[in-house]
């Protein structure tokens, strides 16, 4: 959930985060995901749920794939179509976004996301899955992993923080939050469509390296329910994971960006992952660079690389220092 605007190397941390907290509300995340050889057709499962829906490919090991912000699933299909080969992909879409319909009002948006993602597990049969999610989605996998451990395998954060707001500094609390939280809700709410659409367009170009990527980002935002958008900013932005880390026992990996050209500065996102995951026992941290929050379309090799070593890592980060980058992994 990382934004760093092309002025925001010169800035202190606390000043980046403020000013990418808003604009990360009021624009929407999104992909352009590139076209993968033909795999078995994806299947909708039958399971009913009025907060998610989940489509189903391919056989082998079961992989969660969840999407982030006002994304759609199609963020996820470049790399569901590689997965299916080996795997059995279950690509999430969240009620509310790109499209789909939204029945909640202003209600709660990521803890009944989780309480569905498990239930799913369950009548679905699948046997501790992989979990990887971006951004909104990488918060949701590790509540998923601190509220059901029996039921995940291990989890992948996509440039996501247990604490979205810790952003704004080591200080910052779910309560200091909340006045930031509701300013950003409320500006999703208020803004006329033209300086939407806008506002997302200029958001986009700190989100992604590609042109094309950013098109979709604003077309899937644009899609999306603004009542939905604000009550999950408002709920991600003041949901504090950290003091669940301790207790952990699923691995995780955090993969993040940075991008020396108009992206997050290495330096300051090493600062920022290692202090924020650090309580986490065993978490593996994975600087990719030349990528912004989109990872998986800025460097999309790299990325299908780091999935595979996930995927086949039977300790899955276990034997990595608390906080510390791999340095057999980062790129």
């Amino acid at each position: 959930m990382m934004f760093m605007s092309r002025h925001g190397g010169g800035r202190v941390l606390r000043a980046f985060a403020l000013a990418s907290a808003i604009a990360l509300a009021a624009g929407g995340l999104a992909l352009a995901v590139r076209a993968e050889a033909a795999t078995a057709p994806a299947v909708q499962t039958a399971f009913a749920s009025d907060r998610l829906s989940v489509e189903v490919s391919g056989a082998g090991p079961d992989v969660i794939l969840i999407p982030g912000f006002a994304s759609s699933r199609e963020v996820w299909r470049a790399e569901a179509s590689r997965l299916a080969a080996t795997h059995r992909v279950h690509l999430v879409q969240l009620a509310g976004f790109a499209g789909e319909p939204w029945t909640h009002g202003d209600g709660p948006f990521v803890a009944p996301v989780v309480g569905e993602l498990a239930r799913y597990v369950r009548q679905a049969g699948l046997e501790r899955p992989a979990v990887i999610g971006h951004s909104m989605g990488g918060l949701t996998g590790v509540l998923l992993a601190q509220g059901h451990p029996e039921l995940v395998g291990k989890v992948m954060s996509v440039d996501s923080l247990p604490f979205f707001s810790a952003m704004f500094g080591a200080q910052a609390t779910a309560e200091s939050a909340r006045p930031f939280a509701a300013q950003a809700a409320a500006g999703i709410l208020a803004a006329d469509e033209a300086g939407f659409r806008a506002q997302q367009a200029q958001t986009a170009i700190g989100m992604a390296r590609d042109p094309a990527t950013r098109e979709a980002m604003v077309a899937w935002s644009m899609a999306s329910d603004r009542r939905a958008m604000a009550a999950a900013i408002r709920e991600v932005m003041t949901t504090d994971a950290r003091p669940g880390l301790a207790d952990m026992s699923t691995p995780v990996w955090a993969i993040y960006a940075s991008d020396a050209d108009g992206g997050a500065p290495a330096a300051m996102a090493d600062a920022l992952w290692a202090r924020e995951y650090a309580a986490l026992p065993g978490v593996r941290l994975v600087r990719v660079d030349g990528a912004r929050h989109f990872i998986m379309a800025d460097q999309p090799a790299r990325f299908a690389e780091l999935v595979d070593q996930f995927l086949a890592d039977q300790a899955a980060g276990s034997g990595s220092k608390a906080g510390v980058t791999s340095p057999a992994l980062s790129s």
